[in-house]
């Protein structure tokens, strides 16, 4: 039996045979849970892992991979009718250089934001009815492009953040003023 330490990227771990502990039967209960849920755990205890069953599950893209990766498992065998319904954004705070003056953290942040919403705009090229556009200089512009052209395609953008505590962190850990912090 193969582990899969430092894996987390769920379609590697079903496909490359490495043990994976089901626990997607508790995906209803997400679901019921609300629209935005936030999981505080400590380091190494697979929120990331969890992200990316989640991206798995709900990405349209990946409904013909379906069987392949959820037939084994609880929720293949019983899913929710939101399953491969959505189209997935990630952001990973972990890649967003928090160090330098305020502007160039906030240049870093829209920069990460931006490319992860072109490679989303690349990702559902052929089921959006109208491109996104990019803002360089204001990523939250280029959201409501994303957003805009997602509603027209009659979808919604299941939005997926890790390590959404990193950039903070980093933030605060640099040793700077509180001030410097909420900036």
């Amino acid at each position: 039996m193969r582990f899969p330490y430092g894996l987390s990227d769920f379609g590697k771990i079903i496909q490359g045979g490495y043990f994976y502990q089901d626990r997607t039967d508790r995906i209803p209960q997400l679901e019921a849970a609300g629209d935005q849920l936030i999981f505080i755990r400590p380091r190494r205890f697979g929120k990331s892992l969890l992200l990316s069953l989640l991206e798995h599950y709900y990405d349209v893209n990946r409904a013909e991979q379906f069987a392949a990766l959820f037939g084994q498992l609880a929720i293949g065998r019983n899913p929710t009718r939101l399953h491969n319904q959505y189209f997935v954004m990630k952001w990973d705070f972990s890649l967003v250089k928090a160090q330098g003056a305020i502007n160039d953290i906030e240049a870093a942040l829209h920069q990460h934001l931006n490319d992860r919403i072109a490679a989303f705009a690349a990702d559902y090229a052929a089921h959006l009815p109208r491109p996104i556009t990019l803002h360089p200089h204001n990523a939250l512009s280029s959201l409501e492009s994303a957003l805009t052209a997602t509603r027209a395609a009659g979808r919604k953008i299941y939005l997926l953040i890790d390590e959404y505590d990193n950039f903070a962190n980093d933030v605060l850990m640099a040793g700077r003023k509180q001030d410097y912090y909420e900036a």
